[in-house]
């Protein structure tokens, strides 16, 4: 979670830096809660939101739109709003 204690000026500037890496043809995987973050993600992997043996299990994977209509994606109900945006 590269973004945890960061000021939003700060992950802005991460951002911009994992856009150029993609830009020269790198692919970059990143665990991350940080919206800002997940919204500008090609592919999404949702592992939903319990951990040791109730977690762990991918529930829905894909693009934003395609996590969207996944009624299982934890994730999808806090990125219908932002992703709007």
């Amino acid at each position: 979670e590269p973004t945890i204690g960061l000021h939003f000026v700060d992950i802005e500037k991460l951002l911009k830096i994992f856009h150029s890496l993609v830009d020269k043809k790198n692919t970059i995987i990143v665990i991350e809660h940080n919206l800002d973050v997940i919204k500008n993600a090609d592919y999404i992997i949702d592992i939903g939101k319990d951990a040791g043996e109730k977690g762990g299990r991918v529930i829905a994977e894909g693009s934003i739109d395609e996590l969207i209509k996944n009624r299982n994606s934890y994730t999808a109900k806090y990125l219908k709003s932002y992703a709007s945006k």
